[in-house]
This record gives C-alpha cells, structure tokens and sequence, in this order.
C-alpha cells in the first residue's frame, strides 16, 4: 500500500512495510513513538518539493477544491502509476475520486488511514529526510499566509462591486431617459400634439416621430413595422386635422436627433438589464430566485456587498431602504414601517393589502438565509431559493383561502381554528338608546319611587287650588305636575349616594317601578274627577240661588 502525504513543502509518497500494524487502530500510535519505530512501519519511496510559495498556492488551493493539481498529477504518474496493482491511501474522500476517475487507481480511505496520517505527521522530519525543521515550519506559516489572502480575495465570478455599479447605471438610465421622453413629447407636441395622445408608449413614440418628421408626412408614411393598424389609422386621421403650430426644417431635426439619444439609451439600458440579470444568477442565484434581479441588486447595493448584506439579520433585511421612516416611527412613538426595498418583490406585490406585512416578513427571513447560503456556501445552484418561495408560495395561497372562508364560511377548518367562547341567551333590552334626553340612575330612581310611596301612606291626597279662569285649567294641572316631577329631579343630585343594595333588590324595584307610576296616574285621574264633581255642583247652586231670587 502506498500514502500520500501532503505537506507544505511538497508531495510525498510512503511504502507501508507493515499493513497488519493498521488493523490496530487504537494502539497504532504507540508504533510511532520514535522515528525508528516510525521507519519500520513506512518508508519514504519519493518526494516532490515545490519549487516556491506560488507553485505551493496553486497545490493547496486544488487540494482544497477537491482538484488535481499540475504537481501532483506528474507525481502520480511518474511513482505511483508504476505500481497500479498497489493501493493508494489518501486523505480526501473527494480527492481519491478524481484521481479514480482521471488516473484511473484504487484510491483507499477509513479511520485507520486517518490515524495513520496523523501518526506519520507527528514524525513527519525524522521520515521525510533533506529538509530541515526550520525550513519546513518557514513554509507551513508562508503557505498559511497565502492561502488565507487567497480565501479572502473573491474569484471573478463573485465581484458583487460590478452588481452595485451595473443597478446604480440603471437608475441613473431610468431618470435621463424619462427627462429625454418628457422634454421630446413636449417639444414635438407644439407641432402635432395629438400624436402624444395616441401612441401612449415612449419608446414608440420616439420611432414615430423620428420616422415622420413634418406631420403632412404622415399621410405617405408607413408606420406599420412601429404601430399597429388601428393606431396608425388614428394618426394619420389626427394628423389631417391637428391644431399645432408650424415648424422648421432644423427644428425637425433636432428632435430628430433628440429621439436617436431616446433610442439608443433604451436599447443601452435593455442590453444592461441582461448583463445585471446574468450576473445576479452567478453571484446570488438564490436571492435571484426569492425577490428578483432588480430588488435584489438594489439589496446588495444598499447594503455595500453581498458579505455586509448576508451579516444583516432577516429584520433588518426586511426594512432595508426605510431607515428614515422607522426612526422617523421610533422617535414620535408610532407604528414602524413594515417593508423596505422588498416591498417591489412579486411575491409582495401580488399580496393583498392585510397580508403584505406577513409576507414580508416571511420573504426576508428565507432571503436572509438564501443570502447567507449565496455569499458563504460553495454550492452555486439555486435549488433552495426555489424551495423556499414554494412555500412562500403555498403560504400565501393559504392566507388568501382563509380570508375566503372566513367571509363565505363554507370552510371546516375555520370551525376547528376558532377559539370557542361561551355566548348567553338571555337577552336584555337597553332603553337608554331610547331617549336623548339624559336620565338618572335605576337606583336613584328607586330612591325616589320608594320615597314617593312612604309619602303617600303618611300624608293624605289634598285638593288641587282653584283656578281662577276654568277654561285653563287642564293646562294649569299639566304644569303643576311637571312641576313635582321635576322637583324630586332637582332634589336627587343633593342627596347624599346611599349604601349599594342587593341585586335582588334591584331586581325588585325595576317591577314595582311601573307599579308605582300607574298608582301616581290614578291618583291624578281621581283628583280631576273628583274637582269636576264639585265645579258641577257649585253650578246647581249658583243657579238654584239666581232662580230663588
């Protein structure tokens, strides 16, 4: 059995002398207690030194990437390719593949060529003659250095700084292009402003204009290959009847020449959508997938790098771009923005009004870890951003269907979800609803029925005074009485409040209360009757008296 042994100054390939000394995992140590011991077991057949530190980067980077470095695979072909029927104990799983693939040799690894590795390590200078200590320990920590620059530079691939620039660009393309359309279709519309309302696509517009020139063109112009039959029709008709100004030849062709800016930005700005669409795949494919280029580039941008962006929390990636509004919210102590740039997201945006908070804040917690599995993984697929808005997806659909039940109430499971509460039978009628006038207490109220009654057992019924005119009289009583109702409505707030009494009692006096009214109404009833008995009898007499005389 051969070994290969990496080591900072180069390749080395072992013989083992002894392959029943690796059956003893645990004891294997002990054979390596010294490097005479260490000889007997394995012995160095090649060594292959690298020739400086950027021929060892190269080596240890392809290690690390599972590769096949140009080294070592002059090493394998020259010692080991020799000796095909020997195995090869190497160890990387993934290293031993390649090279069974490429080179085509039976590749061996388990636990006990790992503890012989570590055994060969810690006897590494008395195996590997030729190279002193101090040499060696100088390589390890210049190839260490080397390797950590190297992790720390990103590749090609994943420069987010041309992501940043390439969305900046576009923005900055948006608003030139929207100054360059407003300020063609008004400076064209003085001349044939009805075509501003006809062709409502800027792009078409500028075509248009630059195809036509002096509007009396139109009637020989063909604008099929730009509009569509119906709307060229409706120009050339408004063109017949237009109510613009005339123009001169070098003003045409200055908005013509405006126009060819407006074209070639467009196009500019189509061919830079791409190049930022293919570039956000690249570097952030599962971001990509989760909100979209455009969103996400703005993310990354905002937040300086792919690495800043992936350090932020899912909340703080939820209202990235609303900074001034939540500490605006903090500092007058109200509601704080729920979304930021995420807001633009499809899946946000096809939500309804009620669920975009919950959507959002869904969207940036599998963002978040979709960011940190782009900026920190070493796969570059996009299975788990297309995973995840599956069930951003499904999620979704189901907030949407609850609503449906809820307003339908067809469905079962909103019966389950529902949190039972206990709803009485008994119903009680409010008369406070009743009246605008404001009315006193049921217990104040019961104060004074009581004391109503007391007074009437103690006190006997006087008759009501005489008035002078009989005619008035109904109305006079009619005062009179409004006049003791609202006497004791005036004395009720100087009273002192009494002690609270039984419900019971309550109970018993909102019964007796209709009770004492229909008594105070008979009691009127009978001092009306009983004053027009004696108005008639005094009548008699007086007519008695006059018929005497």
């Amino acid at each position: 059995m051969l070994v290969l042994f990496e080591t900072a100054a180069g390749y080395a390939i072992f013989k083992v002398l002894d392959e029943s000394k690796l059956q003893q995992v645990d004891s294997l140590y002990k054979e390596f207690d010294t490097p005479e011991k260490a000889n007997k077991i394995v012995k160095l057949k090649h060594f292959e030194k690298f020739q400086d530190t950027t021929e060892a980067l190269a080596a240890a980077t392809a290690l690390v990437e599972g590769k096949i470095g140009k080294s070592l695979k002059k090493v394998l072909k020259k010692v080991v390719a020799k000796e095909a029927h020997e195995q090869l104990a190497i160890s990387d799983v993934k290293l031993g593949g390649v090279i069974k693939e490429k080179l085509d040799l039976s590749c061996v690894h388990s636990p006990a060529i790992a503890e012989l590795m570590r055994c060969i390590r810690s006897q590494m200078e008395g195996l590997i003659t030729g190279l002193p200590p101090k040499e060696i320990s100088a390589m390890s920590l210049g190839l260490a250095h080397s390797l950590s620059r190297y992790k720390l530079k990103f590749s090609p691939d994943k420069v987010d700084t041309m992501i940043v620039q390439a969305i900046s660009l576009l923005d900055d393309l948006d608003k030139e292009l929207n100054n360059y359309i407003m300020r063609c279709r008004e400076w064209y519309g003085w001349h044939f402003p009805e075509l501003g309302k006809v062709v409502t696509d800027n792009l078409a517009y500028c075509k248009a204009v630059r195809k036509i020139g002096d509007r009396t063109n139109v009637a020989t112009t063909d604008l099929s290959e730009i509009l569509p039959e119906e709307i060229e029709a409706e120009v050339k008709l408004a063109a017949e009847i237009s109510m613009g100004t005339e123009v001169s030849e070098q003003d045409i062709g200055n908005i013509s020449h405006l126009c060819d800016q407006v074209i070639e930005i467009s196009d500019y700005r189509t061919q830079l959508y791409d190049y930022l669409k293919n570039r956000m795949m690249a570097i952030a494919p599962n971001l990509t997938v989760m909100v979209g280029e455009l969103v996400g580039a703005r993310l990354i941008s905002h937040a300086g790098s792919l690495l800043n962006l992936a350090k932020h929390p899912a909340s703080t990636v939820q209202i990235l771009g609303a900074e001034k509004a939540l500490f605006r919210a903090l500092k007058t102590r109200k509601d704080t923005p729920k979304y930021g740039l995420i807001y633009h997201a499809s899946l946000v945006g096809q939500t309804a009004a009620k669920n975009k908070g919950k959507i959002s804040r869904m969207l940036a917690a599998k963002s978040a870890l979709a960011i940190r599995y782009d900026a920190l993984g070493e796969d570059t697929n996009a299975e788990m951003g297309v995973e995840n808005r599956a069930k951003l997806e499904a999620r979704l659909r189901q907030l949407e269907e609850k609503g449906i039940r809820r307003i339908s109430g067809t469905g079962k499971a909103m019966a389950k979800a529902d949190k039972y509460q206990h709803k009485s039978e008994v119903k009680i009628y409010d008369p406070s609803g009743d009246s605008t006038i404001p009315s006193t207490s049921k217990k104040r109220k019961f104060e004074e029925v009581k004391e109503e009654e007391e007074e009437a057992g103690e006190e006997p019924v006087t008759p009501v005074v005489k008035s002078k005119k009989p005619k008035k009289e109904p109305v006079a009583e009619g005062r009179q009485i409004e006049e003791e109702e609202e006497a004791p409505a005036e004395e009720t707030p100087k009273k002192k409040k009494k002690k609270k009494k039984d419900k019971k009692a309550e109970a018993e006096a909102e019964e007796e209360q209709p009770k004492a009214e229909e008594a105070e109404e008979m009691e009127v009833a009978a001092t009306e009757s009983s004053e027009k008995k004696k108005k008639k009898k005094k009548k008699k007499v007086k007519e008695e008296e006059e018929g005497d005389e």
